[in-house]
């Protein structure tokens, strides 16, 4: 059962928002009393926490998967990007900027593991691409792989960015161009053109 609760707070946390979700409406989704969800979840909070922790472990996992089929490092990041926007229903809400507003302590400690993953991760994209002549080999790689960061995470932030105006699908695809187009060589501008002209004719 505490699976099942998980499941449905994930799936109307992400649609709905982690403010106007409560208790009783995810009980009543499932057709369960709220005291079922309580025997399971202390409170909203610890719910909230379990949720995204769930959620942040699915992510990594796919992100581990797509890693080790060894792709190309310009496909590969555009994979990761899918993964994550699929993982996150797109992002309809918001969750990281609700996270940082009603729930910082949480958002602090994801955000932690966020850091962590996505620098071995972009590090080790760098690295490949640097290899393959693909990304430029003067580039500082500690310094890209947290620029990275800052900005796949700056992009979240609802004020500079809201989604009436922008679409997390828009951002992120927009995000990545900006950043590959800084890295890459001449080979990998044209791997880089191939996708992003690939991206538009399947829109």
């Amino acid at each position: 059962m505490k699976e099942k609760i998980l499941k449905k707070a994930e799936e109307l946390f992400l649609t709905f928002g982690f403010k106007s979700v409560t208790m009783d409406d995810i009980a009543n989704k499932m057709g369960i009393s709220k005291k079922t969800i309580y025997t399971h979840f202390k409170n909203k909070t610890q719910l909230v926490k379990e949720t995204t922790l769930k959620v942040f472990e699915n992510i990594s996992q796919g992100i581990d998967c797509i890693c080790s089929l060894n792709k190309n490092p310009i496909d590969e990041i555009f994979e990761i990007k899918t993964l994550i926007l699929e993982q996150l229903k797109g992002e309809k809400t918001s969750p990281q900027y609700q996270l940082s507003k009603y729930y910082p302590e949480i958002h602090n400690t994801l955000k932690k593991k966020q850091f962590d993953i996505m620098q071995d991760c972009v590090i080790n994209n760098i690295t490949k691409g640097i290899l393959q002549g693909l990304y430029r080999s003067e580039i500082n790689i500690e310094f890209i792989s947290r620029i990275y960061f800052l900005g796949m995470t700056g992009i979240k932030d609802e004020e500079l960015f809201p989604s009436e105006i922008f679409s997390k699908k828009q951002l992120m695809e927009s995000y990545l161009e900006y950043h590959l187009r800084g890295i890459v060589t001449e080979k990998g501008l044209t791997k880089l053109n191939q996708i992003t002209k690939n991206n538009q004719i399947n829109e």
